[in-house]
């Protein structure tokens, strides 16, 4: 493809992908619906301004503009760096400290495909305690921790409700970013067994409190935890805009006492 076609190609995947009509976009990027309409079929070249334009009325990811700019013929923006990057120190110092501040209960840190970056002591010992230790060099997904068969499913006894939430989540996130790599863990995270029926399954009954908490259980011991989920807010990197800070509280006093208790000296 050239440029021009391709981008073309890709800007109507996008409206559509957003179920919009080339009048609701025109309106959103204030532009002629006339000139919209020559942008894809290729009649007319986009301005690096006008991608620009286009990217942000479409609330595309940093990740996903990029992509829109070098199908246009323009170099990328928006860098990408690890996470152990030198100039990300104040980023990562940041993160630790949130870790830090959330002890003894668990925190971690997830990339958009809900892989491992990040965890403090808290989210170690809950997870050694329901599966055993951990490896250090492993390399952990938890969304596949979730929704697959052998980790933290045998002791979720509301396995059903998380996990059906967790999977229409990540089905938001694919409609969100259009990419190949989120379409593939939903599609992995709906092959498991007994998961793909989750999408469209919905409560039979009002729900029982303000917020839909996990019960663990191990034996004797039962934990009940909610979670809270926090991103950077003015994020200039695309794995800074990716990347998820999860704290998880306990719903209860039993719990609380238990998590506290695992810090202990």
């Amino acid at each position: 493809m050239t440029a021009k076609t391709d981008f073309a190609a890709r800007l109507r995947w996008w409206r559509r992908r957003r179920s919009w009509s080339q009048l609701d976009l025109s309106l959103r990027a204030e532009i002629s619906q006339r000139h919209l309409s020559f942008l894809e079929i290729g009649r007319a070249s986009p301005s690096r301004d006008m991608v620009f334009r286009l990217a942000t009325a479409l609330d595309l990811p940093l990740r996903q503009q990029n992509e829109l700019l070098v199908a246009a013929g323009f170099a990328p923006v928006w860098r990408e760096r690890d996470l152990d990057a030198p100039d990300l120190a104040e980023i990562r110092d940041a993160l630790d400290y949130m870790l830090a501040q959330q002890e003894p209960f668990p925190a971690v840190v997830v990339d958009r495909r809900w892989n491992l970056l990040k965890a403090n002591r808290g989210a170690v010992r809950l997870v050694e305690f329901l599966t055993g230790p951990i490896a250090p060099d492993a390399r952990i997904n938890l969304a596949d921790a979730l929704v697959g068969p052998g980790v933290l499913r045998p002791h979720l006894v509301n396995w059903a409700e998380v996990a059906g939430y967790f999977i229409r989540t990540v089905e938001a996130d694919a409609a969100a970013d259009g990419s190949v790599e989120t379409a593939e863990l939903l599609e992995r995270l709906l092959s498991y067994e007994a998961a793909r029926p989750l999408l469209k399954a919905r409560a039979a009954t009002p729900p029982a409190g303000p917020v839909l908490a996990m019960h663990f259980r191990k034996s004797d011991t039962l934990l009940r935890l909610f979670t809270t989920v926090a991103t950077l807010g003015t994020p200039q990197d695309v794995m800074l805009q990716e990347i998820r800070i999860e704290n998880f509280f306990p719903m209860d006093g039993v719990t609380a006492t238990l998590l506290r208790g695992w810090a202990a000296p």
